[in-house]
């Protein structure tokens, strides 16, 4: 994608490089973030620069719209076809497949009768040449997890820590640590009688498509329990294309018809309340399909579950401060819905719920490059704005650079309470007392009018002025994507309009120039 993205914007090229070319450019994308389908849009505008035919309007499919990204897909596909199909008909005879044709599985399972000599599965041994990768990560040992936020608070957030001695793992401060979690042994139990399998049998796989390869991370051979365990998403609420493939298997007529609706571009908002809403996962929609659950051939299990993506998080803590260590802050993810049984995030449940204090507990991970920056010279002064668990890279920028000897660093973090969720509290203290930065705090609930870091940045305006104008400063945000990296953005805006007697336009060509020269810099999430 980096070769064809550096070629398609040579400026080189002629205006009528694409003149032969019929195309049309899909997005996906999600509104909370601030570069809404960016990408979608820049192709699409460098294709008819260069002389391309546009068959369709670009599509801009949206996360956050309430039939997913399915509310856009769905109508622009149909156009697509409709229009790709006229201007290029099939040859006779070759008419596309309908919708209820059953597509062959991905790959056939053949079962050994003998138990292999059992691998260690997933702990495959590192080489300590070459640092760790997604295909081999390091089993970190799991050190400390311990709350951090007061038992009576609502949110449950950790302060975990792996070593990572021997890893080779090297990171700076806005680095990510990524992770895969495990699903629940009483999920995998479950799904194992669901579909009648014995957990501890194996078997190796052999695709139907001589281009398709077996998934690099499933050892051959796997066992059941394993594929179940480490790799197979069976708690994800499912897409639309489960109910499609579910709907192939099903010979009970309520269940298919029901099945058929929610596989319809029809049955959306059906869908979106049975499913979306509630959080309703894959393994409980199965249980509510008992007769088209028996029918189902093992087969399809690679087509049917997606593979568990891994997680990231920000890191917070430096190898200066701390060698061998990697520490990260996790708000462990559990709300109630209309079901029963409350809904819990994956990898945050696992991780929470790993105790170093009952035996050695091995976390594979692995860390990527983060997006944020951090200004080399000594001189150059940061102002990082944090608030809730967006303060991890932060904690990690200021520990690294006071090992460094840059003091000029300006926290802003914001959370309900002192009392109660005030992370890293006393280590901020420390450092203030040390002279090694300056703490700013926005504690929401403790005052009967809510305080967030927006209005801290500007009551700090002549402080953050003085930073930014007159001695080149670099300014950060990090935390939820909501409506808070606007609100500061705009409350940033303001203090330039009031210390430096702009008006509204050239504050945002100001923003607007620190964010091209890296100055501006912001990692959010939803």
């Amino acid at each position: 994608m980096k070769k064809f993205w550096r070629f398609l914007f040579r400026k080189s090229l002629p205006a009528d490089s694409l003149s032969r070319l019929d195309c049309a450019v899909l997005g996906l994308g999600d509104s909370s973030y601030p570069k809404f389908n960016f990408v979608a849009k820049k192709l699409h505008k460098r294709l008819l620069q260069l002389g391309a035919n546009m068959l369709l309007p670009v599509g801009l499919a949206d996360d956050q719209h309430d039939l997913g990204p399915d509310g856009v897909i769905d109508p622009w596909l149909l156009s697509f076809w409709q229009k790709t199909l006229s201007l290029y008909p099939p040859p006779a005879g070759l008419a596309p497949l309908r919708e209820e044709d059953k597509l062959p599985p991905r790959y056939i399972f053949h079962f050994l009768s003998e138990v292999p000599n059992k691998p260690t599965e997933h702990l495959q041994t590192v080489d300590n040449k070459s640092s760790p990768t997604s295909l081999r990560p390091f089993p970190a040992p799991l050190v400390f997890n311990q709350r951090v936020t007061h038992t009576a608070h609502f949110q449950d957030v950790r302060h975990i820590e792996f070593d990572i001695t021997g890893s080779n793992i090297e990171f700076s401060a806005g680095d990510i640590v990524m992770m895969r979690p495990c699903n629940t042994a009483e999920d995998v139990e479950q799904l194992c009688q669901l579909l009648k399998l014995d957990p501890e049998s194996y078997f190796t796989l052999t695709p139907t498509d001589s281009s398709t390869e077996v998934p690099a991370r499933l050892p051959q051979p796997c066992s059941v329990r394993f594929l179940l365990e480490h790799f197979l998403d069976i708690s994800a609420v499912p897409r639309r294309s489960f109910f499609e493939l579910l709907a192939t298997f099903a010979t009970d007529e309520l269940e298919q018809e029901k099945l058929l609706e929610f596989s319809s571009a029809a049955g959306q908002d059906a869908l979106h309340s049975y499913c979306n809403r509630p959080r309703r996962t894959a393994l409980e929609v199965l249980t509510d399909f008992p007769h088209t659950t028996a029918e189902l051939s093992i087969d399809c299990l690679l087509d049917l579950f997606p593979e568990i993506q891994p997680r990231s998080f920000s890191i917070a803590s430096s190898l200066l401060e701390h060698p061998n260590r990697i520490q990260i802050l996790l708000a462990v993810v559990k709300y109630k819905t209309m079901l029963v049984k409350p809904r819990k995030g994956l990898c945050s449940s696992w991780l929470a719920s790993l105790d170093p204090s009952k035996g050695d507990v091995y976390v594979p991970l692995w860390v990527k490059k983060g997006s944020l920056k951090f200004p080399q010279e000594p001189e150059s002064p940061v102002i990082m704005v944090g608030p809730g668990t967006g303060v991890a890279p932060f904690r990690s920028a200021i520990q690294e650079r006071v090992a460094q000897g840059k003091m000029a660093n300006v926290l802003f973090f914001g959370c309900r309470s002192e009392s109660k969720d005030f992370y890293c509290g006393s280590e901020w203290q420390e450092k203030v007392q040390a002279g090694q930065m300056i703490l700013v705090t926005a504690f929401s609930r403790d005052q009967e009018d809510k305080v967030y870091v927006q209005h801290r940045v500007k009551e700090q305006g002549k402080l953050l002025w003085n930073l930014i104008a007159k001695k080149n400063a670099f300014f950060y945000i990090a935390g939820n994507a909501k409506h808070m990296p606007t609100s500061v953005c705009d409350a940033l805006k303001a203090v330039f309009q009031k210390e430096g007697g702009m008006s509204e336009n050239q504050a945002q060509e100001m923003l607007d120039g620190m964010e091209k020269n890296g100055r501006f810099q912001s990692e959010t999430w939803s």
